[in-house]
């Protein structure tokens, strides 16, 4: 048996009515940027297995995330929670079947894959649930900092005047002061589960408490939808057309997104996590944050934020 098998097997062992099993059909690795996530096939039977990756402990708090990925299934939006384990982090959830694991590609070409998503998200987010810790941008953006600090890591030249000139954002937020809501925090892509008519979210590492606003532009960002496809999501989320705040904060959000995951890529790549390359990962989604901050329309976005 190999050592991932082990490792598989003695998670599942943890799982009331997997105590016995020995053997699997098949083990079969599947996607993830900093865990080792698998999808075990027994017989009658399906579930995924996640073990945590390296260094995870460093910047995810465990116990948080099996209190939302348990709140996120009560809410309907997530599969069935197995095992979770706040020392080891490890996690056993049931397999939605028949689904694709989306992908900006597939957001393309999936009809309804937008509104499905943005309905989803609707459903979590007017759940009534509610996550323990609060997912706060900048002051997560000072802790990855500080993570920084403690690493042999460069900061991408201009960072922090980058930081600075975000400062208007910072005071626009504070002063709509939106409401919070349980929300996934990190929607990547291969974290939407699409099976044709209801869009299922998994990986609830970073969710908390947050502007459910930033849901949503983080999903654009991360699937690169166009205008179009940012339209289809915002009304199937709302039911109606957004005001013109909700559009500044979702637009706000795209930015600030990738301001704060330029540092997730950066202890990424001071970790030496093999998944990307991590130095590319972090740069790219600072010039993107840049060059948005620097659309002539941006300035307006965050006007009508502050005017709520």
């Amino acid at each position: 048996m190999t050592e991932i098998a082990e490792s598989v097997l003695d998670t599942l062992h943890r799982v009331p009515g997997f105590e016995g099993v020995t053997a699997a059909d098949s083990i079969t690795r599947l996607g993830g940027l900093t865990n080792l996530v698998h999808r075990v096939d027994l017989a009658g039977t399906s579930v995924i297995v996640r073990v945590p990756g390296e260094g995870t402990e460093a910047y995810i708090d465990r116990a948080v995330e099996a209190h939302n990925a348990r709140a996120a299934e009560r809410a309907g939006v997530s599969p069935e929670v197995l095992l979770a384990e706040p020392d080891t982090g490890r996690m056993v959830t049931r397999t939605v079947p028949g689904i694709e694991t989306m992908t900006p590609e597939l957001f393309k070409s999936r009809a309804g894959a937008v509104a499905r998503a943005g309905r989803a998200l609707a459903q979590l987010h007017g759940s009534g649930e509610t996550f323990e810790f609060r997912f706060e941008l900048f002051a997560m953006i000072e802790e990855y900092l500080r993570v920084l600090s403690t690493r042999d890591v460069d900061l991408p030249e201009g960072y922090h005047d980058v930081v600075a000139a975000a400062e208007p954002v910072k005071a626009a937020l504070a002063q709509a002061d939106p409401p919070l809501a349980p929300c996934h925090c990190d929607p990547l892509c291969e974290n939407f589960l699409d099976d044709g008519e209801k869009m299922w979210i998994v990986d609830w590492e970073y969710s908390g408490m947050n502007d459910p606003l930033w849901d949503l532009g983080d999903l654009s960002v991360e699937a690169h939808m166009d205008a179009a496809q940012d339209a289809e999501l915002m009304a199937a989320y709302f039911g109606r057309a957004p005001t013109a705040g909700e559009t500044g904060r979702m637009v706000i959000y795209k930015a600030m997104c990738d301001l704060l995951w330029t540092l997730w890529g950066l202890i990424q790549h001071s970790d030496g996590n093999p998944a990307d390359d991590f130095w590319a990962y972090a740069t790219g989604r600072f010039e993107r944050c840049k060059a948005l901050m620097e659309d002539p329309a941006f300035e307006g976005h965050v006007a009508a934020v502050a005017r709520g």
